[in-house]
């Protein structure tokens, strides 16, 4: 799109022929759960011409969290919740970072240059802000303000994936791990207890990454108003397609039950059924 003739103007960042920053699954809810997906999309706004990027880049970890999108529409299907995800690349513009760190738009990623990152002004930061991270967080806080005022209770769910070994080879061992800090992290620390007791699994305890400074969405939105809240992380290769995102679906609705009535007692939520829940429809 032109500049329209004067000059300093700049074209916006997402054009008619871009997709809204975040989608919302299922905004109306019932359940007492508030699934978010910081880096659920791995698209690339037409103007930023793909960041120099190939396509099989953007199939990759670097680009975005391989099989949240769809593990988060199988869980707000299953629950009867609420998803809201981000639709453009982590690499555009990272929503679980502060907006004005460095790394929340990285040159580097994984030893893969991002040229399209390379040398970004102050006004390139800020309109990818505006039209990106500001919107996904505005959505999450408009959500929980909603359902705070109709006194539903809601705990904020941030689902993330993470690649099966480091750059160096290393294998990760966890087939899923659990991050908690701030603010009140009994729900987290629940939900780790319950998945602890599934003979099957190796289970992270702020593992493979720990929660902390530098993550922004849910110390932003639970820590100051002591929401419960829980971040997941789940071995890529074990969300590679639909089926194995059904079995974390069916998995995460029974112990996210559980655990929440460790630290809630019974539910009473009409929006939470749990047959439907466990046949996963």
């Amino acid at each position: 799109m032109a500049s329209n003739g004067h000059r300093g103007v700049e074209p916006p960042l997402l054009t008619d022929r871009d997709p809204p920053a975040v989608k919302i699954v299922n905004p109306a809810g019932r359940a007492p759960y508030l699934f978010i997906g910081d880096h659920a999309g791995n698209v690339i706004p037409s103007s930023l011409q793909s960041l120099g990027l190939r396509e099989s880049d953007l199939r990759r970890h670097i680009a975005w969290d391989i099989g949240v999108d769809g593990l988060g529409v199988a869980l707000a299907e299953a629950c009867d919740a609420t998803f809201v995800r981000q639709t453009y690349s982590r690499l555009v513009v990272d929503c679980n970072r502060d907006p004005g760190a460095m790394d929340a738009m990285p040159a580097i990623s994984d030893a893969t240059i991002v040229s399209g990152n390379v040398a970004l002004s102050p006004e390139d930061r800020a309109a990818r802000v505006a039209a990106v991270h500001e919107p996904y967080q505005r959505a999450i806080a408009d959500t929980l303000s909603r359902r705070d005022g109709a006194g539903q209770e809601t705990i904020l769910i941030s689902l993330h994936s993470f690649t099966p070994a480091l750059a160096d080879g290393t294998p990760r061992p966890w087939e899923i791990g659990v991050l908690h800090d701030g603010g009140d992290p009994s729900f987290a620390l629940a939900l780790l207890a319950r998945l602890r007791r599934e003979p099957d699994l190796t289970v992270g305890d702020n593992a493979p990454y720990r929660m902390d400074a530098v993550d922004y969405t849910v110390p932003r939105h639970a820590y100051a108003s002591r929401r419960l809240y829980a971040e997941l992380e789940i071995r890529q290769d074990l969300l590679g397609d639909a089926l194995a995102q059904l079995r974390w679906t069916t998995l995460l609705v029974d112990v996210l039950s559980t655990a929440l009535q460790d630290v809630a007692g019974p539910i009473t939520d009409p929006g939470f059924d749990r047959d439907r829940q466990r046949s996963g429809r």
